[in-house]
C-alpha cells in the first residue's frame, strides 16, 4: 500500500511540475519574439558592439566592437564584414563563412547588438536634452528622434530643420512639425549623421502705451489685434490709429509700416502702440 501511495504522490508532483512549465511558456515567448523583432531591423554600423553566438558552439561566441571600416575579426574565418549589413543578413555572412570553410554543417548564428555606437543623429537648438543619440531601429523617424531628445522646448519654434545625406548628396528640408500629428504633414525617416535644429520660437515685441510690453511668441496666423490682446491691449492714453510696426526688409533696413488690424504680424516686428494726443 505504502508503494502505491508513493507512486500517486509522485505523479501527482510531476503532473504540477508540467502545468507551471506550460503556464509559463506563454508569457516567455512573446518577450524573446519582441526583443529579436526590434534587433533585427536594425542596420550595423562603425562603432557598434555587437554579441555574437552559434548555437551548440559557446567557443565560437564572442563580443567584439565593429571597426571604422565595418569590418570586425571573427574565429576561423578571419575578417568579416557587417557595416552596413541588417542584422539577419550579417547572421548570415557569418553563418555562410562557418559553412563554406567546413567548420560547421549548419550553423546557426545569433547577433545581437549590446552597444549603439554606429548610426546616431544630433539634435540641436530648442529642445530639452539636445545631444547625439543612437538610431536604434531602421527608419527611426523626426517624431521618435525629437521624443528622445525631450520634445521641442516652450522657446522652440514649430518649423524643424533636418539636414544630412541622402544617396552621398547633400540634403536640408524644413519640416511643420504639428502638422504630422493633424494628418496635414508626414514623419520623415532620419538617417546615420542627419543633424535635426530646431530654431527659437518667431517673436513680436510690443512697446508703447499697452498694458504688458514685452516679447510674445507669435502664434500661427496672429494678426496684430492678436498681438496687441496679448499684450492685455492699449492704455487708456493708448490708441490704435497711433500703431506702427517696426520691420526689417530682406536687405536689412527698417522699415516703418502703419498696419490694418488684420495684418499678420511677423518674425521680429517690433510693435509700437502711440499715445493719443487727446
Amino acid at each position: 500500500m505504502m508503494k502505491l501511495l508513493n507512486k500517486v504522490f509522485f505523479l501527482l508532483v510531476l503532473l504540477a511540475g508540467f502545468g507551471q512549465v506550460q503556464a509559463q511558456t506563454p508569457t516567455q515567448a512573446p518577450t524573446q519574439a519582441s526583443a529579436r523583432n526590434s534587433n533585427s531591423d536594425y542596420i550595423l554600423g562603425a562603432g557598434d558592439v555587437v554579441r555574437i553566438t552559434v548555437y551548440q558552439n559557446p567557443d565560437l561566441s564572442l563580443e567584439a566592437r565593429i571597426g571604422e571600416s565595418g569590418v570586425i575579426s571573427y574565429p576561423l574565418i578571419g575578417a568579416v564584414k557587417l557595416g552596413g549589413l541588417p542584422v539577419p543578413e550579417a547572421e548570415k555572412r557569418i553563418a555562410d563563412g562557418l559553412k563554406s570553410g567546413n567548420f560547421i554543417k549548419n550553423p546557426q548564428v545569433s547577433i545581437l547588438v549590446t552597444q549603439v555606437r554606429g548610426n546616431q543623429a544630433s539634435v540641436l537648438g530648442q529642445v530639452l536634452r539636445p545631444g547625439r543619440y543612437p538610431l536604434e531601429q531602421a527608419n527611426m523617424t523626426l517624431s521618435e528622434l525629437l521624443a528622445m531628445a525631450g520634445g521641442i522646448a516652450q522657446s522652440g519654434n514649430d518649423i524643424v530643420t533636418l539636414s544630412g545625406k541622402r544617396n552621398g548628396k547633400p540634403m536640408r528640408m524644413q519640416v511643420d512639425f504639428p502638422t504630422i500629428f493633424i494628418g496635414e504633414g508626414k514623419d520623415v525617416p532620419v538617417a546615420d549623421g542627419d543633424v535635426v535644429y530646431v530654431d527659437r520660437m518667431p517673436t513680436v515685441y510690443i512697446y508703447g502705451e499697452v498694458q504688458r510690453p514685452g516679447p510674445y511668441r507669435i502664434e500661427r496666423g496672429m494678426t496684430v489685434l492678436q498681438a496687441l490682446a496679448t499684450g492685455g491691449g492699449p492704455t487708456l492714453r493708448g490708441t490704435e490709429k497711433g500703431i506702427r510696426i517696426h520691420r526689417r526688409d530682406a536687405e536689412g533696413k527698417v522699415q516703418v509700416i502703419e498696419p490694418k488690424m488684420d495684418d499678420l504680424v511677423k518674425d521680429g516686428d517690433v510693435v509700437y502702440v502711440r499715445e493719443s494726443l487727446f
